[in-house]
């Protein structure tokens, strides 16, 4: 899986220093309002909005707007009701891209993706268009700093696990989409502290393409991560590692 969570390194280090503290809310609480209305307002059997709860409280988000956004998810109060939406498309160098997006108003969203697509060198595709290039699966990651990597793959071993990779901080399982969350419970029941949970799409390959189209492809991605409706975006970029310097 060298180069998938590359992407993600360098969302985390801008985000260390990101100022635009209102689109990450943004982001998080349609992420707490979907997942409530999908899985129910009860954080103890919807895993999926406990791990959104701690995205939230990570962000130093009031509590009471984490309640409100899942009141509204569950249908408590009144809210706006968000679409999942899926973008495809490829950007400077032939890369491949897949945008994750939640919006009440898809005919906006797809103009303005496609008017980021264009400015920065890619294209939006159709539905299909690259997403073969990848696998959809659940991805879990285990705060390693103090667990014996035997006893904890002797305790999953039973688990409907995919694949697991094991680092010196943290282990990440690969699992079906559909297996995440119940396994993700499993996890949590055998005492283990999960940094995160989540639905990834990973490349089958990575490509490599020259210094000054890794520049416009990470302005590109950079853009489109910043607008409201994208929560989650996934490349076949490989990153060289001073792009993460």
């Amino acid at each position: 899986m060298a180069g998938h969570s590359k992407w993600a390194n360098i969302k985390h280090k801008k985000a260390a220093q990101d100022a635009k503290k209102g689109k990450v809310f943004t982001k998080i609480i349609k992420e707490l309002t979907i997942v409530s209305r999908d899985g129910g307002s009860d954080p103890d059997s919807n895993p999926r909005l406990r791990q959104a709860i701690s995205l939230a409280k990570s962000a130093n988000m009031p509590n009471d707007t984490i309640e409100r956004a899942i009141k509204k998810g569950a249908g408590e109060l009144d809210g706006i009701n968000y679409e999942e939406i899926l973008y495809e498309g490829y950007g400077p160098g032939g890369i491949a891209i897949i945008m994750n997006a939640l919006t009440d108003n898809r005919n906006r969203t797809v103009a303005e993706i496609r008017h980021l697509m264009n400015k920065y060198g890619g294209n939006l595709g159709e539905a299909g268009s690259v997403s073969w290039m990848f696998r959809h699966k659940g991805q879990i990651i285990i705060d390693a700093t103090s667990i014996n990597e035997d006893t904890f793959i002797e305790n999953v071993i039973d688990l409907e696990i995919e694949d697991l990779q094991t680092q010196k901080l943290e282990f990440t399982i690969l699992t079906k989409p559909s297996d995440l969350f119940q396994i993700v419970d499993q996890i949590e029941k055998k005492g283990y502290l999960i940094k995160s949970s989540t639905l990834e799409y990973i490349a089958k390959s990575y490509v490599k393409i020259e210094k000054s189209m890794v520049d416009k492809a990470i302005t590109l991605m950079d853009c489109l991560d910043s607008h409201d409706d994208v929560q989650n975006i996934y490349s076949n970029l490989e990153f060289e590692e001073q792009v993460l310097n």
